[in-house]
């Protein structure tokens, strides 16, 4: 029977059973696609606990798909460590940050990059507390990861994040691909990061049938830098590692996709494009919910169709 792998995205989340019942849920309410009765096996790449000392508590699990509301990212601040940086890490959060139009948690590392930092005018409307406080995780998550940073959450456990959990991935990888076909990878968020740097860098990670990217950051240059040198713009869909096609979702209103939201320019095979970008647009003020994404029709015709269920 087919298999989907999910990994998430930024910030804190419920434990990891509870985590993947919400995913399943959200994606079979209102006649949506049900894994189970469809025979669809499904597992979670779970890696909050790396980053974030507990998982939510039982008053958050809800609202744990919507990762801008107050309730699930108020309690916990994120320090992004830039006295610890270099020079070049400090320049290239100072750019990414002007990306996202997030100034004010980064102001260090803007004035200590070699060069001006142009900032990006504010295209998403949001809440400034909302927004500071996701941004600021993105950032974080996102430079830890990539620049494989050495990190506790909690005393007894530290971790080289990038190592942890490209190997939680490929464990996950190599689970699906042990199972019956199709096998897909539905990331989100920084979970797409994390997707595609396992199936284009890491040279035994297992092949999968298909790959879905939702609300993704990949379109960011600072990102694809660091992707280097695998990724590059003419070959950057993982052909080795991805068989069939890569979906890739998004909102324009989203504010972790939104400065470059659409993939297809920037993750092609052979200088053709290979990505099939889909707007879905959302609705309310936050438009990075998984939870909304999931109930989507156009995210649920596509999956469907890679899992052969049409």
């Amino acid at each position: 029977m087919p298999h989907v792998t999910f990994i998430h995205g930024i910030s804190n989340k419920p434990p990891q059973d509870r985590l993947l019942d919400l995913w399943v849920r959200s994606l079979s309410t209102s006649d949506g696609v049900d894994l189970g009765a469809e025979g669809v096996t499904s597992s979670m790449v779970y890696w909050a606990d790396v980053l974030y000392e507990s998982p939510l508590a039982d008053a958050d699990q809800e609202s744990a798909t919507n990762e801008a509301t107050a309730e699930s990212v108020s309690a916990e601040p994120v320090t992004l460590g830039v006295e610890h940086m270099d020079a070049a890490e400090k320049a290239w959060v100072a750019s990414l940050a002007a990306k996202l139009a997030f100034p004010l948690a980064v102001d260090e590392a803007i004035a200590a990059a070699p060069t001006p930092v142009r900032e990006v005018l504010e295209r998403i409307p949001l809440p400034w507390p909302v927004k500071e406080r996701v941004m600021k995780k993105l950032l974080r998550d996102v430079h830890h990861y990539l620049f494989n940073v050495q990190y506790s959450a909690r005393p007894g456990a530290a971790f080289h994040v990038q190592d942890e959990i490209r190997g939680r991935m490929i464990r996950a990888l190599q689970d699906g691909a042990a199972r019956a076909r199709p096998h897909i990878v539905v990331s989100h968020s920084m979970g797409t990061v994390i997707a595609y740097d396992c199936l284009k860098r890491v040279a035994d990670a297992p092949a999968v049938d298909a790959l879905m990217t939702i609300g993704s950051p990949l379109g960011i240059d600072e990102v694809q830098d660091k992707l280097k040198p695998e990724w590059s713009r003419a070959e950057g869909f993982p052909a080795e590692k991805v068989r069939g096609g890569w979906v890739n979702v998004y909102d324009s209103l989203d504010p972790v996709a939104g400065f470059d939201p659409r993939l297809a320019n920037d993750y092609r095979r052979g200088s053709a494009n290979a990505v099939d970008d889909v707007n879905e647009q959302n609705h309310g003020a936050w438009r990075h919910d998984i939870g909304k994404y999931l109930n989507g029709s156009q995210l649920r015709s596509k999956l469907r169709g890679l899992l052969g269920l049409e």
